[in-house]
């Protein structure tokens, strides 16, 4: 197997992917040239975390929809170890700087770390897949994270992670940079195809949709609709995710290549005219404000286009895998929050020892 100069390993469950998961193979890719990132099967996850909320398979699929991403390797190895670096011509393995444990209480890249193969980047502060099922426990307007008046509801400390409970995520203009470099132009003569919605808590039927949306043209514009409008035509639980997490979800994603921040609901000439949009696309599968058609104008001037990507899944139904094994989830939660909370101890412990 030739090398592709640097190659770069890096390995998790990436359940509920989020923009915290997207910015550490960001990192990733920035020490290389070539990122390899491995994926571990339900059967790992649920034995070392507990169980997954989307499958192996659908997995597989976000982690590839990363533009950081060069190659995807199913079933990886939970522990990672000298033999898969080797076999992939890996350089080195990359990871956040927190501590993972397996099943046992052992740090998962303990054998990387002894062999000097091992590097980190930065955890992403402000999300993490606790805090996202928390959220969909929850459930709670405007992502408040307010006390549940339901007794038997878990409280707002029952969720937030360790890692992320200091803050909310503080967008910044470095970190929109960041996620939008090697973002161009579109080219004389290029196809722009438009959409747009809330794309909360982005997932497989949304990475399906995008790809298919590519396929319209050569350059994928996506507008995300404010927190307000979602909240208007979703209902007052959504959306799960404020429209600052859910930019960077969006432009982490390979095939799209411009967004909108707080896109005009319904969509306007003026945004038609102003990136020379040639089709304006929607999935079969959508939700929305059924008073209002956000893409008339699109229909009047004969450029929209409903296309079927072939996923029909939607936000909602990841929301219903959580609700119909709430005691699974609460319990996987409780126990993330523990473990979390002794990984903090023992990475402190290390510090005044000057480990």
């Amino acid at each position: 197997m030739a090398k592709e100069g640097v190659r770069v390993w890096c390995d998790g469950c990436y359940d509920v992917m989020h923009f915290g998961h997207a910015n550490s193979l960001r990192q990733a890719k920035a020490m290389g040239d070539y990122l390899i990132v491995g994926v571990h099967t339900d059967e790992e996850v649920s034995k070392n975390k507990g169980p997954p909320v989307l499958t192996e398979e659908e997995r597989y699929k976000m982690v590839r929809s990363v533009k950081w991403v060069d190659e995807v390797v199913e079933a990886a190895p939970y522990v990672t170890t000298l033999e898969t670096l080797d076999k992939y011509n890996v350089e080195f393995c990359v990871h956040g700087d927190d501590i993972t444990l397996d099943a046992n209480g052992k740090d998962t890249y303990h054998i990387v770390k002894s062999a000097g193969r091992y590097k980190e980047c930065k955890r992403t502060q402000g999300v993490s897949t606790t805090d996202l099922v928390g959220r969909m426990l929850l459930m709670t307007r405007g992502n408040s994270m307010s006390h549940s008046s339901d007794p038997g509801m878990p409280s707002q400390d029952d969720f937030e992670s360790p890692y992320t409970k200091s803050c909310n995520l503080l967008q910044t203009n470095s970190k929109i940079t960041q996620f939008s470099k090697g973002n161009v132009e579109p080219k004389t003569g290029d196809r722009v195809v438009y959409t747009a919605g809330a794309f909360d808590l982005l997932h497989p039927g949304h990475v399906d949709f995008l790809e298919a949306a590519k396929k319209e043209g050569d350059y994928l514009i996506v507008g995300l609709y404010d927190d307000d409008v979602v909240n208007d035509y979703e209902g007052s639980c959504y959306p799960i995710q404020v429209l600052q997490e859910r930019v960077l979800s969006v432009l982490a994603n390979r095939h799209v290549n411009e967004v909108v921040i707080g896109a005009p609901y319904p969509l306007t000439k003026e945004v038609l005219d102003h990136f020379n949009i040639d089709v304006v696309v929607r999935g079969m599968v959508h939700n929305g404000d059924h008073r209002t058609d956000p893409f008339e104008v699109a229909k009047q001037q004969g450029i929209f286009k409903e296309i079927d990507s072939g996923n029909s899944l939607i936000t909602e139904d990841l929301v219903q895998r959580i609700i119909r094994n709430r005691k699974l989830y609460l319990d996987r939660n409780k126990k993330k929050q523990l473990k979390e909370i002794r990984n903090i101890k023992m990475m402190e412990e290390m510090k005044s020892n000057g480990q």
